[in-house]
């Protein structure tokens, strides 16, 4: 209660997370772009409070946006020049187009790069990738539930594997409780591996192989 200074605007913002999310579910029914449903938001908000236009942005992790941004750049490139799509063949040659062998395949790959990679980076990275393969007519369904499982659990492996880990190794330290890199992993690591196992019996029971 002693963090809690604005206790009318908490309530506010906790309905407008609520509608937000039902914005990101209907966006694509309501033909308005998620974009548009999150600034709008932001927009409501910054009236509701009447915070200052320079102090919110002030807060605004101006780094992460940046690099999201550039590693789109990047991406975006890749895909032009070809290289996306070379990435998608080679990926299809060394499971010999089996869907069932990638599908494995991306899920212990996605989540053990995750564990040391941010997993939003990763699956960004592999959207392309997998949409390049659907363009040769393989189905990948599997696919995409394999990487979203893999990068998912893959961010519980280690201290740097996921955003939300980061943040609350900060609030932790602040607070007199340092949780470090091998701590972390000595304990997230085994318990991703587990999950990403259970993960895998649940794709091969839903996409059994043809």
């Amino acid at each position: 209660r002693e963090q809690i200074k604005n206790p009318v605007l908490l309530r506010q913002s906790v309905v407008m997370i609520v509608l937000v999310v039902a914005g990101f579910m209907a966006h694509g029914s309501l033909g308005i772009e998620s974009c548009v449903v999150a600034l709008t938001a932001a927009g409501v908000l910054m009236l509701i409070s009447g915070e200052r236009i320079e102090e919110a942005l002030a807060h605004v992790e101006w780094t992460t946006l940046v690099f999201f941004a550039g590693l789109f750049i990047i991406v975006g490139a890749l895909s032009e020049v070809g290289v996306i799509g070379m990435l998608a063949q080679a990926l299809i040659g060394v499971t010999g187009g089996s869907t069932f062998v990638a599908m494995l395949v991306l899920l212990f790959a996605s989540a053990v790069v995750s564990s040391f990679l941010d997993n939003i980076p990763f699956v960004a990275t592999m959207i392309p990738i997998l949409l390049s393969m659907e363009a040769t007519g393989m189905d990948v369904a599997p696919l995409w539930w394999a990487v979203s499982l893999g990068a998912c659990l893959g961010g519980n492996g280690t201290l740097i594997g996921a955003s939300a880990n980061v943040v609350m190794s900060d609030i932790a330290k602040k607070h007199g409780h340092e949780i470090t890199f091998g701590g972390f992993m000595k304990y997230g690591f085994p318990v991703m591996l587990v999950t990403v196992a259970v993960s895998a019996v649940y794709l091969v029971v839903r996409f059994p192989p043809m």
